[in-house]
């Protein structure tokens, strides 16, 4: 019989000591089966295995594990809880807000040109001012770093706020007012 059975009778039978036991004698194992499951995954996926592991142990109960019949209700159980977590994560990746599919394009690459034409200017301006109802400060620190040539650990310092948050802002303002813009083509 193996240690994993083992404790698995242990608390079946209500020995509290044994739901301590149950994930040092499994985790080595589900870990192996989350990083042969993520090699299926898609590129870029964010969820790493040990993540995933710590997730499917809460889900099946954490310290509180129910009583398992066996080793392999324990483990049908695991890879059900694996299952419905990578689901779930591929959802979450197809919601509007995070992208839906669309193409990933690079905020690195997307340059606005200066100076523009008065016609895209104009375009930009409104596009910015579409921009300041969504995110005020997203357009603050456009405004700095666009207009004024500010750099974003500048603008982050004339707005108090911190270079993180103004490179994100900056990332977001850009992306944003790419699509915009774009749209209106």
């Amino acid at each position: 019989m193996s240690e994993v059975t083992t404790i698995l009778e242990r608390l079946q039978h209500g020995d509290a000591g044994a739901a301590e036991e149950l994930l040092p004698a499994v985790y080595g194992e589900l870990r192996r089966l989350a990083a042969h499951r993520m090699v299926l995954e898609r590129p870029g996926h964010t969820l790493q295995p040990t993540a995933l592991v710590h997730e499917v142990w809460l889900r099946l109960g954490g310290e509180n594990q129910p009583a398992w019949q066996n080793r392999a209700h324990f483990f049908g159980a695991a890879a059900e809880a694996m299952r419905r977590i990578l689901v779930e994560s591929a959802r979450r990746k197809q919601r509007l807000k995070h992208g839906g599919g669309a193409d990933c394009v690079s905020v690195d690459e997307l340059e606005l040109p200066m100076p523009l034409p008065e016609g895209e200017l104009l375009a930009l301006d409104e596009a910015l001012d579409r921009l300041a109802a969504v995110d005020g400060c997203a357009a603050e620190v456009v405004k700095l770093c666009f207009y004024v040539g500010l750099t974003q650990a500048q603008a982050a310092q004339e707005l108090g706020i911190s270079l993180a948050t103004a490179e994100r802002r900056w990332s977001f303002a850009r992306a944003w007012l790419y699509r915009e813009l774009r749209q209106e083509q």
